[in-house]
């Protein structure tokens, strides 16, 4: 056990970290190494019993930290998506599905139950990669978390029916399927119940003993104990730890919890991924690659476009749908399970199920990949009568402006941003790609308008070529790199500020035609240095002085920083 943990872990560190010298998905970089260690290929690790238990509980950690994400009241919003997109979707993939397979040769039922494992998507690679894109609360997030938590019902439901399709089993499906239910809903309301009567007098104990150690072990026990509960009732670990994360969402504990549990979700998490990469059969691609290619092509446009063409019919726009599609439209981990299930009870046959966890495996190492391209990939399906409406009409409302300034991202800081601009008297036009945020910016605002910043049309639309200055706001580097690019692009002349979190982007910032950047951790830095300094009584323009010529010289004499045991936390 011990020599296998050092072998993934020891593999892990070198590919992570050329990954992330390639700018790749870290997922990506988990699955290859279950790839290449498994037993299947180099045969570096061995099957050990207590691999697939420790990488469960980071699919259990990962869900746990998504619940803190959603509130109660959140997910309330959501049921329309949970309950309807999510049957909706699971059904009609499920029997598109099933009839490819009929069409290979496996027999209606366990073609029907087959097709439906396949209908699910992977929850720890979409809630991951959603997460580290930051569209977690973007419309297509929502959908897809929605999917994915009824799936996790299903995923529960469809490994009870092996048996009843196998004949193996005295339990009839109609009485499996409203057991399941009533376990989620008893499993439920017991988690509420904690939540609004134990769990804050325990977090408040804890709390007021100021022992961190106690924070992290209390944290520890409430995610191990809600999946060792969810277990025993023979429901998903991965669910109970959600609706666990979802019920203290609203404490005041949330962040600290989430803090205190991220290392260890971290971790896990990819030894989950290295676990789904060692039970690929390597050799399968080299002796079976155009099977498994038209697998995996068939079965991302069959799920794809069967959420695309659901979530258009309920009203979203098509940008909406086409990346609802392409985030759900991979198979997922509880497939593998299902597959093993069903080739012991001789229900699916041994060279098609290969075949298809090879499919699988494919489909969701290409997830990363598509949802990093997703807003291109969006803007070339959707229909472009609706996208030149929009266009228009946003070219319309804003053909008045002239020496305008463009903001591009109103969060905190674009707002802070816009209302010094107002109180100066200077027009300003704001793009940002939260939904909810310019609904409620647009009740006294009129000048805020929804929109991909990356997207150069919207750029144009917003009379960038007209504009004074543009800045960039957006509180990711890789996304203000292509708004910056794009935005040069249209208009070479143009000043342009961009916000960073530090300098580290500088250069290539500077050199993709970025005016100015501004790095927070070092303005704030310099912001507090320059007050102590007033506070002790310089002459405010000798400090004016040193902090100009700090600017001059880039932020030079605030390098040389001596990074502490915290640091990765605090920063």
């Amino acid at each position: 056990m011990f020599a296998n943990l050092l072998i993934i872990l020891a593999s892990s560190l070198l590919v992570i970290a050329l990954f992330r010298r390639l700018r790749l998905p870290p997922v990506l970089g988990y699955l290859c190494v279950g790839l290449m260690v498994g037993p299947k290929a180099f045969d570096w690790v061995n099957e050990s019993e207590h691999l697939p238990d420790l990488a469960e509980l980071g699919v259990v950690f990962l869900l746990f930290s998504l619940g803190l994400e959603f509130s109660l009241s959140k997910m309330i919003a959501l049921r329309q998506v949970v309950f309807r997109l999510g049957s909706q979707q699971v059904l009609l993939s499920a029997l598109l599905l099933g009839a490819v397979l009929m069409l290979l040769g496996m027999p209606l039922a366990p073609a029907l139950l087959l097709g439906a494992g396949l209908s699910l998507s992977s929850t720890a690679i979409v809630s991951k990669e959603l997460g580290s894109l930051g569209e977690i609360f973007s419309s297509h997030g929502q959908n897809a978390i929605g999917v994915l938590l009824f799936q996790d019902v299903v995923a529960v439901l469809l490994l009870t029916l092996v048996p009843v399709f196998a004949g193996s089993s005295e339990q009839p499906w109609y009485w499996a399927l409203p057991m399941t239910l009533a376990k989620t809903v008893a499993l439920f309301l017991g988690l509420l119940l904690a939540s609004r009567w134990l769990l804050p007098r325990l977090f408040q104990e804890v709390a007021a003993s100021r022992s961190a150690e106690l924070f992290v072990l209390l944290a520890l026990v409430i995610v191990l104990l809600t999946a060792w509960l969810t277990h025993l009732l023979g429901l998903s670990p991965a669910l109970g730890a959600f609706l666990a994360g979802m019920l203290l969402g609203e404490s005041h504990y949330r962040h600290q919890i989430e803090a205190d549990i991220r290392p260890f979700r971290d971790i896990l998490l990819g030894l989950f991924f290295v676990s789904i990469g060692m039970l690929i059969d390597l050799q399968l691609f080299f002796s079976h690659s155009l099977p498994i290619l038209g697998l995996t092509l068939g079965l991302l446009l069959i799920k794809g476009f069967v959420v695309a063409a659901l979530v258009k019919w309920r009203g979203n726009d098509s940008e909406t749908a086409w990346r609802s599609g392409l985030a759900l439209a991979q198979g997922g981990e509880f497939c593998f399970a299902l597959m093993a299930q069903m080739q012991q009870n001789q229900l699916l046959p041994a060279e098609l199920g290969a075949l298809l966890l090879a499919a699988t495996f494919c489909s969701m190492l290409l997830t990363p990949l598509l949802l990093r391209a997703a807003p291109k990939i969006a803007g070339h399906l959707h229909r472009k009568p609706n996208q030149e409406a929009q266009i228009e009409q946003i070219s319309a409302l804003n053909a008045g402006f002239n020496q305008h300034v463009v903001i591009c991202g109103y969060g905190r800081v674009g707002q802070s941003i816009g209302r010094f601009m107002h109180n100066a008297g200077q027009a300003y036009i704001a793009l940002d790609n939260d939904p909810v945020r310019v609904q409620e910016a647009a009740v006294n605002e009129r000048d805020v308008h929804y929109g991909d910043c990356t997207r150069g049309d919207l750029l144009s639309a917003v009379g960038l070529l007209r504009a004074r200055l543009l800045v960039i706001a957006v509180d990711q580097s890789d996304v203000a790199l292509r708004v910056l690019k794009e935005a040069r692009r249209r208009n070479p002349h143009v000043p342009i500020l961009v916000r960073t979190r530090d300098d580290s982007q500088w250069a290539e910032l500077k050199a993709a035609g970025a005016t100015e950047v501004v790095p927070e951790l070092l303005e704030s830095s310099l912001m507090l240095a320059s007050h102590a300094l007033i506070m002790l009584g310089l002459p405010a323009h000798q400090v004016q002085e040193q902090v100009d010529q700090v600017r001059i010289d880039r932020y030079r004499l605030l390098h040389g920083f001596y990074p502490g045991a915290e640091d990765e936390e605090n920063n």
